[in-house]
């Protein structure tokens, strides 16, 4: 029994240790349209690629991303969107070492936060954070988070307009050997359960 124990132990051990490296992105600027049926993105220029920066007034390619609509609270004060229908697409140009077409193309899955950070006179700063999952241009399927904070006045937010300060992304990327350690782990904990049943009957 304690070698089952240890077994399922390391198992849910293994999860954490599979996402070994990643892709750290950054965006700014473009605007957003908030409304309680979603939020879109427009304009956001990718400006960091896993260490790559781009020089002043030129972009290594653009963000874009869509929520569906709002769950819970409301947009003024904070809430909640749906990730149904929703997209999140990074594309590069690859024009200083970042790849050229599309990086990441999936949707934000489980639930999207809107936060209220700060609000100082008619000024108001925004989080939209979440988990995203999807492909990258090589196949893999990968998830990650993204944060991205936005700027807005009250008279701009009662017009559905907002604009993108800057959005902070990691996506991780699982490792093939890990992946491999994992189903042997897992095999290893079916045979222990299987003989332990075995010897029960």
């Amino acid at each position: 029994m304690r070698r089952v124990l240890v077994l399922t132990m390391l198992s849910l051990a293994l999860p954490l240790s599979l996402w070994g490296s990643g892709i750290d992105l950054t965006n700014q600027n473009g605007s957003i349209s908030i409304l309680t049926t979603g939020i879109t993105s427009k304009g956001s220029q990718l400006n960091g690629f896993n260490g790559i920066m781009a020089p002043s007034g030129h972009a290594l390619g653009s963000v874009s991303f869509s929520t569906g609509a709002l769950m819970s609270g409301s947009i003024a004060t904070g809430g909640t969107f749906s990730s149904m229908g929703s997209s999140f697409m990074v594309i590069g140009k690859g024009n200083f070492g970042q790849p050229k077409g599309v990086i990441f193309s999936g949707a934000f899955v489980g639930p999207i936060v809107w936060t209220l950070v700060s609000q100082q006179g008619q000024g108001l700063v925004f989080q939209l954070s979440g988990t995203i999952m999807g492909t990258l241009s090589n196949g893999k399927v990968v998830s990650g988070t993204t944060v991205q904070t936005i700027f807005t006045a009250q008279t701009q937010l009662a017009g559905g307009v907002a604009h993108i300060r800057e959005g902070m992304t990691q996506v991780a990327i699982p490792e093939p050997s890990t992946l491999g350690l994992l189903g042997t782990g897992l095999l290893g904990i079916s045979g222990v359960v299987r003989r332990k049943l075995a010897l029960k009957i």
